[in-house]
């Protein structure tokens, strides 16, 4: 029997369906809509970072031009705060009380950008110039702006009824053991710095247009999202309704990487104004209002030791960490850095940990996650003490880590934070990694960089991340009437290109064209659950339960077709849109499939997929970097990639999730920081002070993959939506160091590793 094969399944490299709008200026974002009789409005925020306020008069800003309504807090003191998920266990089993985001501050703002009040008329403008009219008094008190001093004695307090600025504690490990293992160590290696605060800066900034329908006595909210059903359970509970009583819509997102994930004010304000008003209610954020309010990453300031015996073999790992909440508990703020640090020994085989969080309050935006969401932030620790390990070991940084992988024998393998790793050969990709960028070679480069004045440095960083977490993601597809099916799904593309990898694993199972599969996301009333995109969770969970509701749907379009071809379903095949019996030319195709359906039931294919743990993608990543000691501006010289994705679906869509991680990565490692002054203000809230990557930043990398299929995954994979962004950090800051340790002993830098912060270290070094 011959069986058709399917142009377009699991591992082609398919160009993206979606691209042609996108670069044709057909997209459709949250901004490009605008419903009869939309309203516009601008939210007043506070300029200062703590303090109490009072309104004394809207009268002005009621009666300016074209103003159709003014929210204060008092008038929004029904709807419920923005609550988070919740604060971790502490080490004595209490639960530390939360600092919730209320829609509009009532009489005292805690940072710089705290939302007062709300003005809605005919335009963006005249809203914003009405809301300069709004009299109102700030009695500004001191901030605590600085992550590191937010615990002395004589900082300011944010919230000064909890007579601390310590938000919670977390402890994670065996003390006693660790203990033990540091009295016995040979070595111990210590290092202590800073993981700068970034800003995500999506090429889109966030927009909101609520709606009221009074005679369904219902809201529709239209706003980018990584998933709209978590989106509509939170605001249910802000406004004490029925999920049912909301529909949420995302049509075409510019951008996501965590901060899209989570509810904000605006998307209450927009609905409440919209009610009261009887008219659609639109808000759209400029670039300034997301530097200022939109969730911020990373800013943790750490200090961390390793015990080896003589060998270098690691025996213990102990951290202290101290994470910036921000002035509130954020949806899932104090969870980033505890799902960070369950992955606090990474490739390697550490028996023994001890590590501590202290979360803190400081009048500075939230913070909360950001693409890697706490991973990031473990690879840098452990990747940064490892080389610091192999100078002090006077070890190669290859050597060191070979000498502490995991090895593949070990599998699965029980991490001292609790985490299963499945599958891994670790040493494979650090070998071809090693090849490929020339490690080996590194001095003759060296040499050609000093003859010209220039010093050079090499550096690497093996992680392995958890993501495709525990869950599932249910999909169902659906044959229309002419032919052509359509995938509804729970998940939310953010520019990733779901159109085109879900596609690919339904084509495979109907066999059928991949531009004739439509999917359809973002909307609660075309599905009743669904657990949005982040974690990279949507292909390694979404992807398989596409695959089974194709495979459903397969077996109910051929028992159609054996009846209506009076064959046995056994000796049908499915192939370019048709159902035939095999070795004939008898067939019919999938619209006349679909008009003798009997119910409509018979057309619909619905799988889902529950994995029990989550993948571990991990890899290799080695840069290359020159710097110019009279500048201290440093130039990427190569970049090389080998990274372990379990299974790849599409390479094309792989390869952009990677460039597009390791340029963030970098970013975070060379150029961007935000900087808050001693009174919250924030410093770097442009792009005149803001340091985003550019074009010229990086080389063109190459990248490759040498897959160990994840037996976790149904179908091997491991995800791989923010691997980039997780190695590429480490490897950056280490090829740098080594740059500044070859030439002048330096052995740390602060991040980002400006050409003024270069400079100075080298300054610094030379006197």
């Amino acid at each position: 029997m011959t069986i058709a094969t399917p142009k377009f399944g699991m591992g082609a490299s398919v160009l993206r369906l979606e691209d042609r709008a996108f670069i044709t200026g057909a997209g459709r974002y949250t901004d490009d809509i605008h419903p009869d009789g939309v309203l516009h409005c601008y939210i007043l925020r506070s300029p200062v970072a703590n303090g109490a306020f009072r309104i004394t008069s809207t009268e002005a800003a009621r009666s300016a031009p074209g103003v159709h309504l003014v929210l204060t807090g008092e008038d929004v003191a029904h709807l419920r705060s923005l609550r988070s998920g919740g604060m971790p266990k502490q080490a004595d089993g209490t639960r530390a009380p939360t600092r919730d985001i209320p829609i509009l501050c009532r009489d005292r703002v805690h940072y710089v950008g705290d939302a007062v009040a709300l003005v809605v008329a005919d335009s963006r403008e005249l809203a914003q110039d009405a809301a300069e009219l709004i009299e109102i008094d700030f009695d500004s008190d001191d901030a605590a702006a600085a992550t590191a001093t937010a615990l002395d004695d004589d900082t300011p307090l944010v919230w000064p009824e909890l007579k601390t600025n310590e938000a919670f504690t977390y402890h994670l490990g065996d003390k006693t053991k660790a203990k033990a293992a540091f009295a016995k160590a040979a070595k111990v290696t210590r290092i202590a710095f800073t993981n700068n605060r970034l800003i995500c800066n999506y090429m889109e900034p966030r927009a909101a247009i609520g709606e009221w329908n009074a005679d369904e006595n219902r809201f529709v909210l239209t706003t980018g999202t990584q998933g709209v059903h978590g989106v509509q359970k939170v605001l249910a509970g802000v406004f004490g309704i029925d999920a049912k009583q909301l529909r949420v819509i995302t049509p075409d997102v510019g951008g996501g990487f965590g901060p899209k994930s989570f509810v904000y004010r605006e998307y209450a304000l927009v609905m409440e104004a919209a009610r009261k008003l009887g008219k659609p209610v639109k808000w759209t954020g400029d670039r300034t209002e997301h530097f200022l309010t939109d969730a911020q990453g990373r800013d943790n300031v750490v200090e961390a030791a390793m015990a080896m015996d003589k060998d270098g073999r690691f025996l213990a790992l102990d951290v202290n960490l101290i994470a910036n909440m921000g002035a509130y508990i954020h949806q899932y703020g104090p969870y980033i850095p505890v799902i960070g640090v369950s992955m606090s020994t990474g490739v390697y085989d550490i028996p023994a940990i001890d590590v501590n969080i202290t979360g803190v309050y400081t009048n500075t935006c939230p913070v909360d996650a950001y693409r890697g969401a706490g991973r990031p932030e473990a690879a840098l620790l452990l990747e940064k003490l490892v080389d610091a390990c192999a100078r002090e070991m006077k070890m190669a940084p290859d050597e060191i880590r070979r000498r502490n992988f995991i090895r593949p024998e070990q599998f699965p393998y029980r991490t001292a934070t609790g985490r299963l790793y499945d599958v891994g050969e670790f040493d494979g990709h650090l070998e071809a990694a090693l090849k490929n960028s020339g490690w080996h070679d590194f001095e003759k480069r060296l040499k050609a960089s000093q003859k010209h004045g220039k010093i050079r440095g090499i550096g690497l960083a093996t992680y392995v991340e958890a993501c495709a977490f525990a869950g599932s993601e249910p999909a169902h597809v659906q044959l229309n009437g002419d032919g052509t099916i359509t995938l509804f799904i729970g998940t939310q593309t953010n520019g990733q290109g779901h159109a085109t990898a879900y596609a690919q694993f339904v084509a495979e199972k109907l066999n059928i064209d991949i531009d004739r599969i439509k999917l359809r996301q973002g909307d609660t009333d075309e599905l009743k659950d669904g657990g949005g995109t982040g974690g990279s969770r949507s292909i390694p969970l979404g992807g398989v339960s596409a695959a089974r509701a194709g495979e459903d749907l397969a077996v109910k379009l051929k028992a159609i077709a054996a009846d209506e071809l009076e064959a046995s379903p056994a000796d049908i095949e499915l192939a370019d849109g048709s159902a035939r019996i095999v070795g004939t030319d008898r067939s019919m195709d999938f619209a006349a499939i679909a008009k003798a359906a009997k119910s409509p039931d018979d057309l619909k294919g619905v799988g889902e997929f529950v994995q029990n743990e989550a993948t571990y993608p991990n890899g290799t990543h080695v840069c290359e970097v020159e710097i110019d000691p009279e500048t201290g501006e440093t130039h990427v010289t190569a970049y090389t990639i080998v990274d372990d994705f379990g299974v790849t679906v599409n390479p094309i869509l792989l390869a952009g999730q990677v460039h597009g991680g390791v340029a963030q990565g970098l970013g975070q490692a060379l150029t961007e920081g935000a900087i808050y002054s001693e009174d919250g203000q924030l410093l770097t809230a442009s792009f005149m002070d803001y340091g985003m990557p550019r074009a010229d930043s990086l080389p063109s990398l190459a990248f490759e993959t040498r897959n160990v299929p994840s037996t976790t995954n149904a179908l091997g994979m491991k995800g791989a939506g923010e691997a980039g962004t997780i190695g590429a950090t480490p490897a950056v800051l280490n090829a740098v160091t080594d740059a500044l340790y070859r030439a002048y002993g330096i052995d740390h830098i602060e991040m980002p590793a400006t050409p003024r912060r270069v400079w100075e270290a080298i300054q610094a070094a030379q006197e």
